[in-house]
C-alpha cells in the first residue's frame, strides 16, 4: 500500500467545506443546536457505511457514536473522541461566526477551533480512506459527545453505555502537539472575615480587603504537595478569578468609611494525576492558616464547589514510550518532516478534556492532540488550514498503523 499515494488522495476542498458546514451549525452547549449537529454528523456517518447511532446522554442531549468496524485478524482498535458542544460567541467579531468562513489561510467559526476541526479531522480521515479502497482489521469508533462545557457528562454517559477501545486520540486542540499530560481542575471558594471599624479607628480593624490583597498572590503562586514529579509539579496551578470585599456577607458597599469585615474569594486550581483534590485543599488550607497568623482575628474559610449538572473532569497521563504515543510521533514527523512537540506542554496542560475520562474509568492509552489552539476562545475564532489538513493525513497514518490494513 503506498501510503504517500493514500495521503496525497485527500480532497482538500471537501475536507474544507465539511468543517464549514460544521462551523454553520449554532451548536451552543446545552441547546436544541448540539442535537441537530449530532444528528447530522450521525446522518455522514451512515452515508459513509459506518454504524452510527444517536446515544442518549440526560434529558434530550445525545452523542453520535460510529464505527468502521475491521475485519479482525490482529488488529488493535482505535477509537477518536471529541465535543460538538461549544462556547457562545462573543463581541468583536468581525465575520460571522456561523459561515464557515474560509480564507486563503484560515477557516472562521465558533467552535472551529475548540474543536470542530479536531472532530472534522477524523472524519474526513475515515472518509480518504474508505474512498481508497482500504480495509482494517480493528475497528475506527467515532464519537461526538456533547456536554464536554459541563466537565464531560457526554463521554462519562458513553463509558457507562459500554464504549471501549484498546486506546484512544482526544482531537482537542493543541496545535497538533502531542500532550501526554493535563490536569485535574476544581473550583474553591474562600471567605475571610475580619472585624469592622469606621475608618478613623482602622488600627483597630481587621480588614479583610487588605488580607485578601495579601492572600491572592500567595494563591497565584501555589503548587501542590505529593507530586511525583518535576514534570507533575509544573502542571499544578492555582488561579483567582473573583474577589469581593465589603461589610458582612451581603457584602453592603454603600458604606464605604467603614473597614471592610468580609471578602469572598473563588478560583479554580489544577493539580496532576497522583495528586487528590483533598491535598490541594489541605496545602491551601496551610497558606490560610498562615494568613490568619498575619491578621491576627481573621477568620478564614475555605470550600469546593461543583456547579449542579456537572461533573469534574479527571487529570490524564500516557507514558512517553506508549504505543499511541510513539504511532501519533512517527505520523506527525512522516506528515510534517520534523519532530513532533510531545510532553506536558503549555498551555494544553492546564485544559481538562475528556482524555481524562477514558484514562480514568476505563484504564486506556491514548494521547491528547487536534488542530487549533492558538485562536481558540475569541472574536474571529479560526483555524490554520494547513493544520486541520496535515492533521487528517496524520490520524490516517494513526488509523493505518493501530488498526493495521487487512
Amino acid at each position: 500500500m503506498d501510503r504517500a499515494a493514500l495521503l496525497a488522495s485527500l480532497d482538500e476542498k471537501a475536507a474544507l467545506d465539511f468543517l464549514s458546514a460544521m462551523a454553520r451549525h449554532k451548536s451552543y452547549s446545552e441547546t436544541e443546536g448540539e442535537r441537530v449537529l449530532a444528528g447530522w454528523i450521525c446522518e455522514q456517518m451512515q452515508a459513509l457505511g459506518l454504524e452510527a447511532e444517536l446515544q442518549p446522554v440526560v434529558g434530550e442531549r445525545v452523542n453520535a457514536i460510529g464505527r468502521w468496524r475491521g475485519a479482525g485478524g490482529g488488529g488493535k482498535s482505535l477509537l477518536f473522541n471529541g465535543h460538538l458542544d461549544t462556547n457562545p460567541a462573543t463581541e468583536g467579531w468581525t465575520v460571522d461566526p456561523w459561515g464557515g468562513l474560509v480564507d486563503d489561510r484560515f477557516i472562521y467559526g465558533i467552535g472551529v477551533s475548540n474543536m470542530k476541526a479536531g472532530d472534522a479531522a477524523y472524519f474526513c480521515a475515515v472518509r480518504t480512506l474508505m474512498a481508497a479502497g482500504v480495509k482494517l482489521k480493528g475497528d475506527v469508533v467515532l464519537t461526538y459527545v456533547v456536554g464536554e462545557l459541563q466537565g464531560g457528562v457526554g463521554t462519562a454517559a458513553a463509558i457507562a453505555q459500554g464504549l471501549s477501545a484498546d486506546c484512544f486520540i482526544n482531537s482537542e486542540p493543541t496545535d497538533l502537539q502531542a500532550i501526554t499530560m493535563h490536569a485535574c481542575a476544581f473550583t474553591f471558594v474562600i471567605e475571610l472575615t475580619g472585624d469592622t471599624r469606621h475608618l478613623s479607628k482602622r488600627e483597630q480593624a481587621v480588614d479583610a480587603i487588605v488580607a485578601a490583597c495579601d492572600l491572592v498572590p500567595r494563591l497565584n503562586a501555589m503548587t501542590f504537595s505529593d507530586a511525583r514529579s518535576e514534570a507533575h509539579r509544573a502542571i499544578n496551578r492555582v488561579h483567582v478569578g473573583v474577589v469581593h470585599g465589603a461589610l458582612g456577607k451581603e457584602l453592603h458597599e454603600w458604606r464605604a468609611p467603614q473597614v471592610a469585615d468580609f471578602a469572598r474569594i473563588k478560583g479554580s486550581g489544577r493539580y496532576a494525576p497522583g495528586q487528590t483534590e483533598a491535598g490541594a485543599v489541605a496545602d491551601m488550607r496551610r497558606e490560610l492558616d498562615a494568613l490568619e497568623a498575619r491578621f491576627p482575628g481573621l477568620k478564614a474559610t475555605i470550600r469546593t464547589e461543583k456547579q449542579e449538572g456537572h461533573r469534574s473532569m479527571p487529570a490524564f497521563e500516557v507514558a512517553r514510550d506508549a504505543a499511541i504515543v510513539t504511532t501519533i510521533n512517527a505520523a506527525y514527523e512522516a506528515v510534517r518532516g520534523a519532530p513532533q512537540p510531545t510532553g506536558a506542554i503549555a498551555p494544553p496542560c492546564f485544559f481538562g478534556t475528556d482524555a481524562g475520562h477514558l484514562y480514568a474509568a476505563l484504564g486506556m492509552e491514548g494521547i491528547v492532540c487536534g488542530p487549533g489552539g492558538r485562536y481558540n476562545t475569541m472574536p474571529d475564532e479560526r483555524v490554520d488550514i494547513a493544520d486541520y489538513l496535515d492533521m487528517i493525513r496524520i490520524y490516517m497514518l494513526c488509523i493505518l498503523d493501530i488498526c493495521e490494513p487487512a
